[in-house]
């Protein structure tokens, strides 16, 4: 999980050093910095849009709205796994970019067209081991993702299930304490809901009991009135 102190860090390490200045070196040193990306060890790359990365972690807290620290915990790690995925295309490229260089000499005396394809072909052979061990990382990450997607979507189904059994339970206390004509202070037994949201709730037990053809507009309807007689007692 990477704070914005450890964001930060990282890049200013990145200014430390000059790093190589051939183009070809400058392909192979990307290339390592993307392996340990790959694996975990980093986020973040000197070349990498911070704002980008920041855009895809504050999308992913939208999406998942977690409000325990695991969950939390979660939504960035997933974030951060898509991040290294999307990395991996131009991984890719990187890699047959780094053999256009390294072999530019190569198959000098076919025509271009051929001489293009056989450069490609060259390359794959040259570089079979690690375009397969981009794959193998990419599935690994896909199995991290999968993971964490799966515990996420429990415990988020978990505590919405319980959220909904409390505010259930709110809202018959509520009716019970309408029909004795008593005041109902939904703190004062641990709820941590509104009276529109509870207002709300009953207002859904109503139109369900009357067989309303429409119970959430009839609930969004009768809470109005149940929250006009609260505000007006």
């Amino acid at each position: 999980m990477s704070t914005p102190a450890q964001i930060a860090a990282n890049q200013k390490n990145s200014q430390l050093s000059t790093g190589p200045t051939s183009d070809a070196g400058k392909a192979k040193s990307s290339l390592n910095g993307v392996k340990n990306a790959l694996t975990g060890a980093t986020v973040l790359l000197p070349s990498d849009d911070v704002a980008a990365y920041e855009r895809l972690v504050a999308s992913s807290f939208a999406e998942w709205k977690p409000e325990t620290d695991r969950e939390k915990a979660l939504v960035q790690s997933i974030a951060d796994t898509q991040w290294r995925l999307l990395r991996i295309p131009s991984l890719e490229s990187g890699i047959y970019a780094l053999g256009r260089l390294q072999y530019a000499d190569k198959f000098a005396d076919q025509p271009e067209a051929v001489r293009s394809t056989l450069l490609e072909a060259y390359i794959f052979q040259t570089s079979r081991r690690d375009l397969t061990n981009l794959r193998i990382q990419e599935s690994r990450l896909r199995r991290h993702r999968e993971k964490d997607l799966a515990e996420l979507e429990t415990l988020t189904e978990e505590r919405l299930a319980k959220r909904e059994a409390r505010l259930t339970a709110a809202a018959h206390m509520y009716e019970r304490f309408q029909e004795n004509e008593d005041e109902f202070d939904p703190a004062e037994f641990g709820f941590e809901f509104s009276f529109d949201e509870i207002e709300e709730r009953v207002g859904l037990f109503e139109g369900r009991r009357i067989g309303c053809k429409y119970p959430e507009q009839f609930a969004r309807i009768h809470a109005a009135e149940l929250k006009e007689d609260r505000e007006a007692a």
